[in-house]
């Protein structure tokens, strides 16, 4: 691939250059765009810039040869068995965007140790459309739900606009061990990554941390005691809800990472694994009007529920386009 010159057009103005960057190359994380930036191998207007410009219409970004990512392996073949697996989790298919219901334990994207993801299998969600799908946001390895892929070049810079800009509502279910003593209410956090010993890094509140907001209302309590929450995160950290409800002491069950001794090794009557959900996602949809999503209990999280004594939820309603 040679050097790109690429304009920045009307409806891309006000973009900040790494948003603009991640919705035209999907596959450079944000460390390597630092990286190109610091070395000047990309430019706008044929000066050095940084990450946090604001660009505007008519401007010429430089891009240089991109190679496959340096932690990247390269996927192999997608075993057929994951190909149907991947298919049946479709909840919505158009000609610009794809909604799945990822499951949890499936990696996004890849990295050292991380052979099978979503990503290296994003050629099996093709079908009829001239690229493979583009990802516009990310779910963590072990959470279940809602994920939105891009079909087209054009829809993953308007999708990475909305989740860029807090246009999309998220709207996540989750069991804590613990329980707030309001129904509803706001966790506010200053989130920022610390070291954790032998070498892990995580999130935790911290003076000057980057603000993390999210509302909660609770759906169920329990005596045990396990409470059914609905979470809607407000900004987008890493890891936001699991630090958040961790440091107010009714952490997510089944998290290794943020729980206690008993939500990480759990009642062997609950189902195993974290019990996070992304359980809808409404968003502007490319073309007009909102596309609003759900997608079902994973079956562990369903297990959990039963064990509590707490009735199934019922089916999510199909995906509803309001235009």
């Amino acid at each position: 691939m040679s050097v790109q010159k690429i304009s920045v057009t009307a409806d891309e103005e006000g973009l900040r250059l790494d948003r603009w960057f991640r919705a035209k190359f999907p596959e450079v994380t944000h460390g390597r765009l630092e990286k190109l930036l610091r070395k000047g191998e990309v430019r706008v207007n044929g000066g050095r810039v940084r990450a946090s410009l604001r660009l505007e219409a008519g401007m010429l970004v430089r891009i240089p040869p991109l190679p496959a990512p340096e932690s990247a392996a390269r996927p192999g073949p997608v075993a057929r068995s994951d190909v149907m697996a991947l298919r049946g989790r479709i909840l919505y298919r158009d000609d610009v965007l794809i909604a799945i219901d990822k499951p949890a334990g499936l990696a996004v994207q890849g990295g050292s140790g991380t052979p099978r993801h979503l990503d290296g299998m994003l050629d099996t969600l093709q079908f009829d459309a001239p690229d493979r799908p583009r990802l516009v946001h990310r779910l963590d390895r072990d959470t279940s739900g809602v994920l939105i892929l891009a079909r087209t070049r054009a829809a993953a810079t308007v999708l990475t606009v909305a989740f860029a800009d807090r246009d999309a509502q998220k709207n996540y279910w989750a069991l804590v061990h613990g329980s707030p003593e309001l129904d509803e209410g706001r966790l506010d956090s200053s989130l920022s990554k610390v070291s954790s010993g032998g070498g892990r890094e995580q999130m935790a509140s911290v003076p000057g941390g980057k603000p993390a907001t999210t509302l909660y209302q609770v759906m169920a309590r329990s005596r045990a005691p396990f409470t059914w929450l609905e979470l809607t995160p407000l900004t987008g950290r890493t890891h936001q809800i699991r630090v958040q409800t961790a440091e107010a002491d009714f952490p997510i069950v089944g998290d290794p990472r943020y729980g206690r001794r008993e939500t990480s090794s759990p009642n062997p009557t609950l189902g195993r694994g974290l019990h996070l959900h992304a359980r809808e996602l409404t968003i502007p949809h490319p073309e007009g009007g909102t596309l609003r999503v759900a997608a079902q209990l994973p079956a562990h999280m369903v297990q959990s529920w039963r064990a509590i004594g707490w009735d199934e939820p019922s089916p999510p309603p199909p995906p509803q386009r309001k235009v």
